[in-house]
């Protein structure tokens, strides 16, 4: 059976902790879009984790874990984490590339910083990995296949062709120094080294495993308001965000995605430049972003503080609509623990009208928070392994943003371990 794991929100719900726990049952892990641009913190037996590229179920030992070719392949950055994994204990995990993935250039990275500072104020708020220059290339048909690598005098040809591409650019409009062609060979041959060991036709691999009855999870990166079609374009990633695209991005048919557990935080947060309509500011957002989290609220690949706002029950029906959720695994609910009150925005108020439809970014932008607020618990949650025993005013939270997410939350994450976790049937 396939079973996605994706986000409802702006990313950094837990997926990584989802993963992880479910990765248990699991016999395959495939990373089916995004690069090394957003980060899973995982906890675990073995310590604390920021994995970036590697799916999240590389701990176990019974699991193979999969690059899939939606994926921008960072080939350094790939194989440096595995070796840092395998430096604090944890034993070397059973890694396959799709020999159908491109390859994440270190000029891709350039290109991101300079287009940034070219755009200023204007920016896009980016993590500067190259993700967009990467995705640009791939579907301008001048990226880079792993499987290309291993046909040399191909590959020659097209380094020169790619390099008066780029080197347009670099002379015209970045003003910054050219690509050699020769040093850009070099490159690729020595990528050619480093993920040799690992290259597989990952698409026949998923077939023959569905045949054989394996348990398969796709794991996404970020979340719906940010996939390129249906989030808040053009503050979006250059990747399809949705459980949909797991299809494409591991090479199996869309039909075997049986299960779609779509991941929401009991509060919302966000990195990066975009419309955030249940923001807040000062003390009150500080104060929910030092309490977040695994321990606090910043980016698990920048570090960057992460903008905070109180639970939006529009844009988190929308992404689980979108995401086409079959559940729902809320998370980091014992933050919440310390408020009197919670406010939940159930509505937003554009020129007058009051919506529970996520608009367009243009209505976006305009968008005003309607809020309800509910009692708060006041009190520790964490180590209730039991939705009975949880306060009957956490309860009610739950409760009323299943109502209004108009889908089942299975799952409640009271804690950042693998095992801080209740299930609810």
């Amino acid at each position: 059976m396939v079973r996605a794991i994706v986000g409802a929100n702006w990313g950094d719900e837990g997926k990584g902790k989802i993963t992880d726990m479910l990765a248990k049952e699991s016999d395959i892990i495939v990373r089916y879009q995004g690069g090394s641009n957003a980060g899973h913190t995982i906890i675990n037996n073995y310590g604390k984790f920021a994995l970036h590229l590697l799916p999240s179920g590389v701990f176990y030992n019974h699991t193979t874990s999969i690059i899939g070719n939606g994926v921008a392949l960072n080939i350094p950055f790939l194989v440096k984490e595995v070796g840092d994994l395998v430096s604090k204990g944890v034993p070397r995990p059973q890694v396959l590339v799709s020999d159908r993935a491109q390859i994440l250039m270190p000029y891709h990275i350039l290109f991101d910083q300079y287009e940034e500072e070219r755009l200023g104020k204007q920016s896009f708020g980016s993590t500067k990995s190259g993700i967009a220059p990467f995705y640009s290339d791939k579907y301008a048909k001048i990226g880079f296949q792993v499987s290309e690598l291993f046909d040399e005098e191909a590959l020659k040809e097209k380094v020169v062709r790619v390099c008066e591409t780029k080197n347009i650019l670099l002379e015209h409009l970045y003003h910054k120094p050219l690509i050699s062609p020769d040093e850009l060979l070099a490159t690729l041959l020595e990528y050619r080294e480093m993920v040799e060991p690992f290259v597989c036709d990952v698409s026949k691999y998923l077939h023959d495993a569905i045949k054989e009855g394996k348990s398969i999870l796709l794991e996404g990166q970020l979340g719906s308001l940010k996939d390129t079609d249906h989030g808040i374009y053009p503050m979006v990633t250059s990747s399809s965000t949705l459980a949909a695209y797991g299809a494409i991005g591991a090479g199996i048919p869309p039909y075997e995605i049986k299960n779609i557990t779509t991941v929401v935080k009991a509060y919302s947060s966000a990195v990066g430049a975009g419309a955030f309509v249940s923001e807040i500011f000062g003390e009150e957002a500080d104060e929910l972003r030092r309490r977040g989290g695994d321990g606090g609220e910043f980016g698990a690949t920048t570090g960057r503080p992460r903008r905070m706002g109180w639970f939006d029950a529009v844009a988190s029906r929308y992404g689980c609509r979108i995401q086409g959720a079959t559940e729902v695994a809320l998370t980091v609910l014992d933050v919440l623990g310390y408020l009197d009150e919670l406010p939940v925005c159930i509505g937003y108020e554009i020129d007058g009208e009051i919506t529970k439809d996520f608009p367009t970014t243009s209505k976006l932008n305009k968008a005003k928070p309607v809020y309800t607020t509910l009692p708060g618990w006041k009190c520790e949650i964490r180590g209730i392994t039991k939705y009975e025993e949880l306060p009957e005013n956490c309860r009610k939270y739950i409760e009323f943003i299943e109502k209004e997410l108009e889908t089942p939350i299975t799952m409640v994450s009271n804690g950042p371990g693998r095992d801080e976790i209740i299930y609810r049937k």
